[in-house]
């Protein structure tokens, strides 16, 4: 430890023990940081400018740290050590960036209702919300949201209403959901602000294989944030925000049988949702 380094962990000694803990661990990280890497105070006072960057490019719609934190797998260790549970419950994963209030739907609605309707895949997604005993959740509530199939989420996108493709679902008493939407797309994560840039200078790609995301709420349980990501997507194994599980990954199933409601063609995916007890605690 350096002199320098003792003395600054010395002068924190705030009334939070874990804001203590905290800080001391981070300021200690960042003192090795600089003694192994050695920057010039131009590449300090860059990294900086690239921080002050990120928070200008930060809107109601946008955060460009939450981008940031999942670029860097960040956001994928925190839900790591934060997420551990029984055998058998459904892996969590990042939230993302563009998590918004969803409307209230019935069981069944659409929640597409742009031009996308028109160009995408008609899929039925549906499933059950269940506790790690395969016990149904009735009265659970699945907010899913997902982009269209131009890459655009309804909050980056102008020609999108408020609410498009997204829906807040409430089970039945066997724990059922379902709703019916597009097969969702690859995209490309935003790349005109500064995860973009730490992207290009890692030479990394920007894309995501196509997903629904999923918060899963039920009285007792653990809130569930999650993804189910398509079968064959060519990103699967590199994602820009490293959320990939394989527990996550789902085929969707060609159908044209007329089931549903659907007319015509379609794809369906089932995809069960097991939660946590509130009581659960880790005995290893």
């Amino acid at each position: 430890m350096t002199p320098l380094l003792r003395q600054v962990l010395s002068q924190i000694d705030g009334p939070d023990p874990r804001i203590n803990e905290v800080v001391s661990a981070l300021v200690s990280h960042l003192h090795a940081f600089v003694e192994e890497v050695r920057p010039t105070e131009r590449e300090w006072a860059a990294g900086l400018g690239f921080l002050i960057d990120t928070g200008r490019a930060c809107t109601p719609q946008r955060n460009e740290f939450i981008l940031l934190s999942d670029m860097l797998g960040l956001t994928s260790a925190v839900d790591g050590v934060n997420n551990q549970g029984p055998e058998g419950m459904t892996p969590s994963s990042v939230e993302g960036p563009f998590h918004s209030p969803a409307p209230a739907r019935e069981p069944g609605a659409w929640i597409s209702h742009g031009p996308e309707r028109s160009r995408g895949v008609p899929t039925v997604v549906h499933g059950r919300v269940l506790d790690c005993d395969g016990a149904p959740l009735p009265g659970a509530t699945v907010d899913l949201w997902q982009a269209a199939d131009t890459g655009l989420y309804d909050s980056q996108d102008i020609t999108q209403t408020p609410g498009n493709l997204r829906g807040l679902f409430t089970t039945d008493a066997d724990g059922r959901y379902w709703l019916r939407t597009i097969r969702p797309s690859s995209y490309p994560v935003p790349t005109d602000g500064t995860g973009g840039r730490l992207l290009h200078a890692v030479g990394r790609h920007p894309m995501r294989p196509a997903h629904l995301h999923l918060h899963v709420s039920a009285a007792g349980h653990r809130p569930l944030t999650t993804h189910v990501f398509m079968a064959g997507d060519p990103y699967l194994g590199s994602d820009a925000a490293y959320a990939v599980k394989d527990d996550l990954v789902r085929a969707p199933r060609e159908r044209s049988d007329g089931a549903w409601g659907m007319d015509g063609p379609y794809e369906e995916i089932e995809f069960d949702l097991k939660l946590v007890p509130l009581t659960w605690q880790n005995e290893a």
